[in-house]
């Protein structure tokens, strides 16, 4: 009979722990309250369609946009759970306008801030599309003792210590990296543990899956155009044309690039000329996370983890997944300015001949 091991979450945390970036016990333990607060959020989206959490909240959030339930329970769930593990001086959410300090003696020692999308995707909640949790963990930068300040938040992703996602979907998984690689962890429901099921994740180099919102074409810068009809030319020495697949929740549409290969599209538009996604919630994490699996996120013209921040909603254009597609999407971006790029007239001399 064969023996099967299981490792969870817990365990897993507690073994790599020395290996943690500023390794110390609080951060497992903080780590361990996130995944605490994702089985809370797991029950009730498992559950939705049973109870009044449905549907919309009546509210906005401080994007314009209409909340739903749901986003009011994560949003709620996590920053209780975030305070209770008193290892964090603050927290910032997409739902809320400003951060949240913790005035407690536990909050000014806290040594990290934590940000987070609670739901992202919440648009899909009513007809039963995957979502997830966004969440990305730094060192406080003011001292120790006093409280924490808009400086704490305001760092460039570059700083992170720790990013991940949880996917609530036909199986819920919590993915996450300190800096040492990308595993990922699926929810067993039978005994309420993340267990290990996605070792040391590695994305494909180049893919043939690309993730954008089609509808806006028009919109789309001309860059972004030219590379939608460079996935879509016949070639078969590139295996063209592309898969197009778009979910409109970024964790899944970037979960499934993560581990298939592929890009996910989410430029500036004529209506969103900075952008739409915002850059401390979800494109900083997920670049730590592309990075990590040996993968890349841009903005089109730089590294995304290199900018710095000037607001806590600030938003930015976002390109991410294997690292030769979003090269080429850059060099379509900057087509101009790099005619001389291999890969710029490769692509175009591939157009050309089909």
């Amino acid at each position: 009979m064969t023996k099967f091991e299981v490792t969870t979450l817990s365990e897993y945390i507690l073994n790599k722990q020395m290996s943690f970036p500023h390794s110390r016990g609080g951060f497992s333990h903080l780590l361990h309250h996130v995944s605490t607060a994702a089985r809370i959020v797991n029950r009730e989206v498992n559950k939705a369609g049973l109870v009044d959490i449905l549907g919309e909240a009546g509210n906005t959030n401080v994007q314009g946009e209409d909340q739903k339930k749901l986003d009011i329970f994560a949003n709620e769930h996590f920053i209780d759970a975030i305070r209770g593990c008193g290892e964090v001086c603050a927290i910032a959410s997409e739902e809320n306008e400003s951060f949240i300090f913790f005035d407690d003696e536990k909050g000014r020692n806290g040594r990290y801030v934590f940000l987070m999308d609670p739901l992202d995707g919440s648009s899909n909640i009513d007809v039963n599309v995957s979502i997830g949790t966004i969440f990305s963990i730094y060192k406080r930068v003011t001292p120790i003792g006093e409280k924490a300040s808009m400086e704490d938040f305001l760092q460039p992703g570059t700083a992170q210590l720790a990013a991940g996602y949880i996917l609530y979907g036909s199986s819920t998984m919590l993915v996450y990296t300190t800096g040492n690689g990308v595993n990922g962890f699926t929810l067993d429901p039978s005994i309420g543990e993340f267990c290990l099921s996605h070792r040391r994740i590695t994305t494909p180099e180049t893919g043939r899956i690309y993730s954008i919102n089609e509808g806006n074409y028009k919109k789309f810068p001309k860059g972004v155009k030219k590379y939608i009809k460079y996935c879509q030319e016949r070639d078969e020495s590139t295996s063209r044309p592309y898969t197009s697949r778009y979910i409109g929740s970024l964790v899944a549409d970037f979960h499934r690039n993560l581990l298939k290969g592929g890009i996910f599209i989410y430029p500036e538009t004529e209506s969103a000329p900075l952008g739409k996604l915002r850059l401390l919630y979800e494109c900083n994490p997920i670049a730590f996370l592309a990075e990590q699996a040996g993968g890349k996120a841009s903005n089109g013209e730089k590294r995304i983890m290199e900018i710095q921040p000037k607001s806590l909603h600030q938003r930015t254009p976002f390109y991410t997944g294997s690292k030769d597609m979003v090269d080429m999407i850059e060099d379509y971006l900057n087509d101009f300015a790099h005619k001389n790029s291999k890969r710029f007239k490769a692509a175009q001399q591939s157009v050309q001949n089909n």
